[in-house]
């Protein structure tokens, strides 16, 4: 199985490399923005006439005259690839809005994080620590891991703390071995705790943003009485931003280490289809779904059990998994969400909410697998038998 796989590394580029980037970074923000406003202009002028809009080769060749106007040259001095790339993230953005995948494309901001790819040109030696860039020259870089596969492109991006990133995409073909346990579970995320397996075991939500938030609101006063402008405003965004960008990083890190541990202890794991953006849109509960990361822990269960040689299956987010008792079936239509216990009607056992969740969703995942795969065999053995069949002569 050949997958893409991303290698994040830190780059600590000098004060003329700085400079050079950020003439990169301002060029491919300016075409991704100028060619969005040209594509949303097109669309708007041959709406009646009801004419294909602007494509990825219309935009280039757009590009190319473009850079030929006396007050556009200044767009030669960086590297035509990555402005080409720029195009070709803009393209995709207009196909994932188009094919339901993702909202409309939004104009790139220069105070938000900023980014540009190279796709060819570049090169890595991890002996000298150094990174090749065109337009660049050699950047210093902190291989901190192996880079595994064929590097394909390399994006430079710097946050909005003011560090420099260099991400690696590889192509990777991966052999995913048999997982070492055979034991199945379905897990029950939560706000209280943050993941309740069916058997039993307890994953506590660290709540980075909540522990920082007395911090962060202190920062962001100092923050509000600076005048704009002037340099000390810019040193206390700065320390807002960097104190962002650490409770995104204890996050992530938290996400990858639970559901790479999760992965590999198990060989099946089975939860809830939730929707997270319709979720948020409770003003008591927001803050605290956001803080969780859940979609983002479903996301990597999903592509790290495919990777791993592990199955990842979901439910229907409208199964009583909550009301239903797991042992007898009997449904309790009158939980509500502070209802952590309840007691059983059917055969009077107190039933505790998460735990009971998680093994309903376990037993309905289970018998949606096995439901599947004797639909699968049922269909074979119909084509077989069709196939197998004498055809009689049409008169």
């Amino acid at each position: 199985m050949i997958v893409n796989k991303a290698f994040k590394f830190r780059i600590y580029p000098n004060q003329e490399q700085e400079q050079e980037l950020a003439k990169q970074f301002g060029s491919a923000r300016f075409v991704y923005n100028h060619f969005l406003r040209q594509r949303i202009d097109f669309y708007a002028q041959h709406k009646s006439e009801k004419k294909q809009g602007l494509n990825f080769f219309d935009t280039s060749k757009m590009l190319t005259e473009l850079k030929k106007q006396p007050e556009f040259e200044w767009l030669q001095e960086s590297n035509a690839q990555s402005l080409q790339s720029a195009l070709r993230h803009l393209d995709v953005a207009y196909n994932n809005f188009f094919n339901k995948r993702g909202e409309f494309p939004k104009f790139k901001s220069k105070r938000s994080k900023q980014a540009f790819t190279v796709p060819q040109s570049f090169v890595l030696d991890v002996e000298r620590k150094r990174l090749r860039i065109p337009k660049i020259g050699e950047i210093k870089i902190v291989p901190h891991r192996p880079v595994e596969g064929t590097i394909k492109s390399v994006t430079i991006s710097k946050t909005s703390s003011g560090r420099y990133f260099a991400s690696l995409l590889c192509e990777v073909e991966l052999h995913p071995p048999k997982p070492a346990s055979q034991s199945e579970i379905g897990i029950d995320l939560g706000l209280k705790s943050f993941i309740v397996t069916s058997g039993g075991e307890r994953i506590e939500s660290p709540k980075f943003f909540r522990k920082s938030e007395s911090k962060l609101a202190r920062l962001q006063r100092r923050l509000s009485r600076k005048q704009k402008g002037s340099n000390r405003r810019t040193k206390v965004r700065l320390k807002v931003a960097r104190l962002h960008e650490k409770i995104a990083n204890q996050r992530a890190d938290f996400l990858h280490k639970t559901s790479r541990r999760l992965v590999d202890e198990n060989q099946a794991i089975y939860a809830e289809r939730l929707s997270v953006k319709n979720m948020v849109q409770n003003h008591c509960l927001a803050k605290a779904i956001s803080d969780s990361g859940w979609g983002e822990e479903l996301r990597q269960l999903e592509y790290k059990s495919t990777w791993y040689g592990s199955h990842f299956g979901q439910i229907d987010r409208f199964f009583p998994s909550s009301k239903r008792h797991a042992d007898c079936g009997w449904i309790n239509e009158n939980l509500t969400l502070a209802d952590r216990e309840w007691t059983c009607q059917g055969c009077g056992e107190i039933v505790d909410r998460d735990l009971n969740a998680a093994q309903n969703i376990l037993i309905f995942g289970k018998g949606r697998m096995a439901g599947t795969a004797k639909t699968k065999r049922a269909g074979r053995h119909r084509v077989r038998n069709r196939v197998a069949e004498p055809r009689s002569c049409p008169l």
